[in-house]
């Protein structure tokens, strides 16, 4: 049995979680053998609406998403509830959603709605006050204390590392289970984090390539204090850039001929989601 997400962030060693957008994508991944996986609403933006990560997607968008991962892997998944969608009150009924879609950890962050993504420019926040309120507000609301719920704050930005930090200091008071500072730029920084939290709260640390964080390895990042490493939009990243390939290739030539090499075949891809393992369970059925 897949031991849940709480029980392993108190053992020793951090725990790294690719991003993924749909069942094929947290397939791949579960197959590949990570410990957790993250949905991000980055990644739903990008997949479902072909758009920036700027507050366009709803709460029931990202749960769909999250309810056809959890039915196809057992992979505890941690996702990424953008502000809550609205005040306290709404921000309980995003818990209750995602907890009943299977979400391992939910995690909320301070930025006014609509949000943008935590690396991009001219952010805006609510208040600390208004913050720990849909805090305590996601933690009522759970059912399960194995449902984790992770406060985010996004101040680095907007007000500085100090202000980020009372603010980190503020939410953590609240009772959340884990901690995400944002955006945080540079080495002295992480450690600076890292000394003042990691001993008592676990942290999460998002490398996004291009972003305000220098990329580390998740073995870099585990001496320095982080718990919880995630590459949030590498996959998009790296699948919209072997997709730009493959149709300018099919274009060009008018066959696949010359990514074939690079493709799975038919059975490849059948194997690989498990279509003869689903025929034979049909065939327990017939008759």
């Amino acid at each position: 049995m897949t031991p849940s997400l709480k029980t392993r962030l108190a053992q020793p060693g951090a725990v790294l979680a690719p991003g993924v957008y749909d069942a094929l994508s947290a397939l791949a991944a579960e197959q590949a053998g990570f410990e957790a996986l993250y949905l991000s609403g980055g990644a739903v933006a990008y997949t479902q609406l072909g758009r920036s990560d700027v507050g366009l997607t709803t709460a029931k968008e990202t749960v769909d998403v999250l309810a056809r991962i959890t039915d196809r892997v057992r992979t505890p998944i941690v996702v990424d509830a953008d502000t809550g969608y609205g005040n306290a009150l709404n921000v309980q009924r995003t818990v209750r959603d995602m907890e009943r879609a299977g979400a391992a950890v939910i995690q909320l962050e301070d930025q006014t709605f609509p949000k943008r993504c935590g690396h991009l420019e001219n952010k805006s926040l609510v208040s600390q006050a208004e913050m720990c309120g849909k805090l305590r507000a996601a933690l009522d609301a759970r059912h399960s204390p194995e449902t984790l719920i992770m406060a985010r704050t996004d101040a680095v930005a907007v007000e500085g590392l100090d202000a980020a930090i009372e603010r980190a200091e503020a939410y953590l008071a609240c009772g959340v289970d884990l901690l995400f500072i944002e955006a945080v730029r540079g080495a002295e920084d992480m450690d600076r984090v890292c000394g003042l939290f990691a001993s008592r709260v676990p942290l999460l640390a998002n490398m996004v390539e291009g972003g305000k964080t220098p990329i580390q390895s998740v073995d870099a990042l585990q001496a320095r204090g982080y718990k919880l490493v995630i590459f949030p939009g590498g996959t998009v990243r790296f699948l919209a850039n072997q997709m730009q390939r493959y149709f300018q290739s099919l274009r060009a030539t008018g066959s696949t001929a010359a990514m074939k090499e690079e493709m799975l075949d038919f059975d490849g891809l059948n194997a690989v989601i498990g279509t003869p393992e689903l025929l034979a369970l049909g065939k327990r059925y017939e008759g």
